[in-house]
């Protein structure tokens, strides 16, 4: 059963957001002034079909879209770091932030791990990026990261390539690096799409661990409802950059108002018999 979350401040609010790409002589506008927040300790699932500005959504709030792109709007931060607004930041403060009180997990680990350098070297290097310790010091936190995100034998895992382990393996190993900082709020981008069935239950699973025992709020983004039935507290459904419904999860799974919303709980396939 889902734990709902009640009350409290958000650890990150998403006020009226607008993206605009301009490309030569077209205005692409990706995001219609989009609002939403997250609070420490929830899974809050923005879902939504490709090209409907999920991605997007993720990639203002780490400050990562590219300079074509036109964002406005407030993100603010009220965790252990607070910031009135994260698009008035410089690249410098917005470093500081990323992977340290914000951190992402991507939809393919192979595209961003290093395939040279082992993956405990990858997570001690995300460690000493953002914290004054010694590199013995980083290397415990890595371990206990790597026993955070459930990787089996972590002490062998720790001198393994990328190139060693399962797709399973490796998307642990990148939560792993999202999480060696303690972030406050954690932004996964369809984080199990590359993997099979029973990998993703697994993954999703390990979501919720992190939220129950770790306090993170997390924004989990996918195409499929049916992904998130048995994590998120909140879902939010987003459809051609702008927010059509949102509510809590039994709400809009047991009552779902809007038509798209509907379409996508029609088409959904169902993970509760590998979830048990």
């Amino acid at each position: 059963m889902i734990n709902k979350v009640e009350g409290g401040d958000p650890v990150l609010s998403v006020e009226n957001l607008k993206v605009s790409f301009h490309i030569e002589d077209q205005t692409i506008q990706a995001l219609k002034g989009i609002s939403f927040d997250i609070k420490k300790g929830e899974i809050v699932a923005l879902v939504g079909e490709s090209g409907s500005g999920k991605s997007v959504s993720c990639y203002s709030i780490l400050k990562l879209l590219p300079e074509y792109a036109k964002v406005e709007g407030k993100i603010s931060l009220n965790g252990r770091v607070k910031e009135e607004n994260l698009l008035l930041l410089d690249e410098e403060k917005m470093r500081q932030i990323r992977g340290d009180v914000i951190s992402m997990v991507f939809q393919e680990p192979s595209a961003v791990l290093n395939p040279l350098l082992t993956v405990g070297e990858q997570i001690v290097e995300t460690i000493l990026a953002h914290r004054q310790v010694s590199r013995e010091e980083a290397v415990k936190i890595a371990l206990n990261s790597m026993e955070k995100a459930q990787i089996p034998f972590p002490e062998k895992r720790f001198n393994q390539y990328p190139h060693e382990l399962s797709g399973g393996l490796k998307q642990r190993v990148a939560i792993a690096i999202a999480i060696s900082n303690n972030p406050d709020v954690l932004l996964a981008d369809e984080p199990t799409t590359a993997l099979d069935l029973t990998v993703s239950a697994q993954i999703l699973k390990l979501f919720l661990s992190l939220k129950e025992e770790f306090g993170m709020g997390i924004l989990l983004i996918t195409h499929d409802l049916g992904v998130v039935a048995q994590v998120s507290d909140r879902v939010v459904v987003i459809y051609k950059g702008e927010i059509v419904e949102k509510g809590d999860v039994f709400q809009i799974f047991d009552n779902p108002q809007h038509p798209y919303t509907k379409k996508l709980l029609s088409s959904r396939p169902s993970l509760d018999k590998v979830l048990k």
